[in-house]
């Protein structure tokens, strides 16, 4: 069958294999001239993930039988309207796909079903500072429509608003832009499945993040177990079922962010796809259920067999893994420490860099600038602490200088 994947990064890597690996053509649909995924695929057209009509013309020129996209936000509005015009099989239709693409419509829908959140407002470039009267500095901005923790800041004013609003609109399709009281806060992510409107949580993880500078929100890593799983379990499941209820979500996967702070636990965000942190990879490791099959089974129109997640016991699930995604101080790279080496290092289950020699890596300003990413899995607490330690010391991005510039 011809499966069409949108974006053909690393986030999308493993997904392709999997495809080619079930015996399926897979095209690919990424706005880059030479993305990584590009030598997997069957097919690359330099199409961007955004751009519906181009993805419709794509996928009506080869005639595919699915459409998926996995670990990134904005093009699972794209499958929907492909799927919808070309009568392809489905996961979430159009409005819930819009409902979970777009910040507006999200936090509309969470008041209108008295989920918690953050307050916020939407602003235009023309505001007027009483519109932010009931608003508490500081507060965080970010675009309705975008992805990445790309054009979100931590600001403390509305002198900085102001500086930073056409820079967070250059993310954006759209003329405004969300302003949220900043919660302070631990994050959790909820990776799920849901099959004909009832919900199976697949595993609950502490979302590490840091900031730079106003740049807020950049995740740096996974942790399986969550440390809030003992005690806000049943929390923890109500809101992601009331969250499930409320968008209408009958198929496919989910991926809640929650804040959890004085006030309790306020939903960040949802999506319906797997999630960017590689959980198509780890959780199928940790847990046993293996969502990028059923995300690609579903994909085609082929039955998903849902019996591992009725016997699956998310509470119950002890493993210990810790998902590093790292990141390194500018430099124009010159080396890199094995990969091999790596993946025999104890603990170590996968490990790979997002660039490679010769390229040059920026300044941190959201997610895009991941150097890479590796995960180490242990017996228990203390094992799995000594297994990240010796294999982040196993890790090197290399000037030509041999300076080392890995963070952390």
């Amino acid at each position: 069958m011809k499966l069409l994947i949108l974006g053909a990064g690393n986030l999308q890597l493993n997904a392709i294999r999997r495809a080619k690996a079930m015996g399926h053509t897979v095209i690919v649909s990424d706005y880059h001239a030479d993305p990584p995924g590009k030598m997997l695929a069957d097919v690359h057209e330099q199409v961007s993930t955004f751009d519906v009509e181009g993805n419709l013309r794509v996928a009506a020129r080869y005639q595919v039988d699915g459409i998926m996209t996995v670990g990134t936000d904005q093009p699972v509005y794209t499958v929907a309207q492909v799927a919808q015009t070309l009568n392809l099989p489905a996961l979430i239709d159009v409005p819930t796909a819009l409902a979970v693409t777009n910040k507006k419509v999200m936090k509309q829908r969470f008041l209108e079903s008295a989920i918690p959140t953050a307050r916020y407002v939407l602003l235009r470039e023309d505001f007027q500072e009483s519109e932010l009267a009931a608003m508490g500095f500081p507060v965080v901005v970010k675009p309705l429509d975008s992805q990445g923790q790309r054009g979100v800041y931590k600001l403390s004013s509305i002198r900085e608003i102001r500086e930073v609003f056409r820079d967070v609109l250059s993310y954006s399709r759209q003329l405004e832009l969300m302003v949220e009281e900043y919660y302070p806060s631990r994050e959790i992510t909820v990776s799920g499945w849901v099959s004909a409107g009832e919900t199976f949580v697949v595993g609950v993880v502490d979302r590490i993040t840091f900031e730079v500078a106003r740049h807020i929100g950049i995740c740096t890593a996974h942790h399986l177990p969550s440390q809030f799983l003992a005690t806000r379990h049943r929390e923890i499941a109500d809101l992601t079922e009331r969250l499930v209820a409320c968008f209408g979500i009958r198929n496919g996967p989910i991926y809640f962010q929650f804040l959890v702070g004085a006030e309790g636990i306020k939903v960040n965000e949802i999506a319906c796809r797997i999630g960017g942190a590689y959980e198509d990879i780890y959780l199928p490791r940790a847990t046993g259920i293996d969502m990028l099959d059923m995300v690609i089974q579903a994909s085609l129109g082929k039955k998903v067999d849902c019996s591992p997640l009725e016997h699956h016991d998310w509470l119950a699930n002890q493993k210990h893994l810790a998902v590093e995604l790292f990141f390194a101080t500018p430099c124009t790279i010159a080396s890199l420490s094995s990969i091999q080496r790596l993946l025999e290092l104890p603990g170590v289950i996968h490990a790979q860099y997002n660039f490679g020699i010769g390229d040059r890596i920026g300044e941190i300003t959201d997610a895009t600038q991941r150097a890479g990413v590796l995960m180490v899995e242990g017996k228990n607490e203390t094992e799995l602490a000594a297994n990240r330690e010796r294999a982040r010391a196993a890790l090197g991005i290399f000037d030509e200088c041999g300076n080392n510039h890995i963070l952390g």
